[in-house]
């Protein structure tokens, strides 16, 4: 037999087989940690209350469980939302680009293209006493991890999921369109990298988060095709993304001060500052794409997935938001109630040339610092009691891990491609864009998960003039 993926952590998926039927796997080489690969993990069967995770385990069930490669071979497609068919040749998915079609279980297409799959197995875990789901592992590396499983989106939830914190929409569709979006009629545009355009130029908060949900759908249906790379944009991105002429924009040491959550004025000022960084955060997932996104690397055009995964991160961001912004408001208040700094924004300036840099300063230091800060920000506002802003706040921590695995992933293909050493890059990068100590403490085991070892960033000072560190 084929090795097989362990489980995450030591448990399986099987327990979120009965509320999503559609999930990204992404692996990372343990022997060669620049070396990523992602899967989606379809489940066809339909799981009542009655069919528990014990009953994983029956040949019926396993047998509607599949895993292939995340994207299209044919260009690169997002899989992610492919239609299932069942024809007279077997199960197929197809892709939502351009209608190529691949057999489950071989990977097959009657085009003459083949994806990769993966045979799946649902091992019973007596010690626990409960199944998993074990995937076989792609062959090469030295042996996965298995550093990020989520489901792909509430549109494959199993029953639809009614979150509290969504008011039972849809993560994907998680902001109400105001009057005024509903009434603004624009063409659509043809391309993501003008879209990402638009969106940068968006001052709007609401119209920003609508624009980018909007923008994330259809390029993973394949209502957006086009990347935008052949295709020279009909505006570049701004400088500054612009922001609403009522927000109270100050230099970063002149903001609200913010307290340690111990009364309620202190929270609110602690969100609202994280609202304000959410929303730069927003546009810096789509400056990545319209500013890199014609970016070669030794003569090689940046691959489809790259752009698949900053949309997601600009998904996420605007969910971050949104989720901030509606907790502002449960808490009497609203997003613009307080002063707000566009301080991580001078990092984008200085890293506006450099997609190497870009990936260093942004993802894998200001991100990363988010990860250190995140848990004693969530401890304090536990024993405030607010609960509330806690479920907010452990959700965006959640999905900050990822983004940092994917500034990880895509600075260490970088290196690849370039053959230079990912750690002495980086370090040296830090130093030319960044100014002052990367300082503790560390959150070494979230940061290990998204690929950062402490020899990435223990002892190392920036030599660039002022720029204020994300948080």
């Amino acid at each position: 037999m084929s090795r097989m993926i362990p489980p995450q952590n030591g448990a399986g998926i099987s327990s979120a087989l009965s509320t999503h039927t559609r999930f990204i796997v992404t692996l990372r080489s343990k022997l060669r940690p620049s070396e990523y690969h992602s899967l989606i993990v379809f489940r066809l069967s339909a799981l009542s209350d009655s069919e528990s995770e014990a009953n994983l385990a029956h040949d019926d069930h396993a047998s509607q469980i599949f895993a292939m490669e995340s994207t299209c071979p044919h260009l690169g497609a997002d899989l992610s939302h492919a239609d299932i068919e069942d024809t007279d040749v077997g199960l197929v998915a197809v892709c939502p680009w351009h209608r190529y079609d691949f057999d489950l279980r071989t990977g097959y297409s009657e085009t003459g293209l083949k994806a990769c799959t993966y045979r799946v197995e649902i091992r019973a875990d007596e010690a626990k006493g409960e199944e998993a789901v074990w995937i076989e592992s792609p062959s090469g590396a030295g042996g996965w991890e298995v550093v990020e499983l989520r489901p792909v989106s509430e549109d494959f939830a199993d029953p639809p999921h009614a979150s509290p914190l969504n008011n039972g929409q849809s993560s994907e569709g998680v902001v109400g369109v105001s009057p005024s979006i509903i009434a603004e009629h624009m063409p659509e545009p043809k391309t993501l990298m003008e879209y990402a355009v638009l969106i940068l130029n968006t001052a709007d908060a609401e119209l920003k988060v609508e624009r980018t949900r909007r923008a994330a759908s259809a390029f993973r249906t394949g209502k957006l095709k086009s990347i935008g790379r052949s295709e020279a944009l009909s505006r570049p991105p701004p400088d500054v993304p612009p922001r609403e002429e009522s927000m109270q924009i100050v230099q970063p040491g002149k903001v609200t001060k913010r307290g340690k959550a111990g009364s309620l004025k202190s929270r609110i000022a602690i969100l609202h500052a994280l609202a304000n960084i959410e929303q730069w955060a927003i546009d810096l997932a789509w400056d990545i794409i319209a500013r890199f996104g014609n970016e070669r690397v030794n003569g090689e055009p940046l691959p489809p997935q790259f752009f698949s995964d900053w949309v997601k991160v600009g998904e996420d961001e605007s969910k971050h938001f949104t989720l901030l912004r509606r907790r502002l408001e449960e808490m009497g208040t609203f997003y613009g109630s307080h002063t707000v700094h566009a301080g991580l924004w001078e990092s984008a300036q200085t890293t506006s040339t450099s997609l190497s840099a870009r990936l260093c300063i942004i993802h894998l230091v200001h991100e990363a610092r988010g990860l250190d800060v995140n848990p004693t920000t969530i401890a304090r506002f536990k024993l405030a009691g607010d609960l509330e802003s806690v479920r907010v706040l452990e959700i965006i921590h959640h999905d900050e891990v990822t983004h940092v695995t994917a500034g990880h992933r895509w600075f260490t293909y970088l290196c690849s491609k370039l053959d230079v050493d990912p750690i002495v890059t980086f370090r040296k990068e830090v130093r030319d864009h960044f100014s002052g100590a990367l300082k503790g403490p560390f959150n070494e085991e979230d940061r290990r998960k998204a690929g950062m070892t402490p020899d990435f960033y223990k002892d190392l000072q920036g030599e660039l003039g002022s720029v204020h560190p994300r948080g």
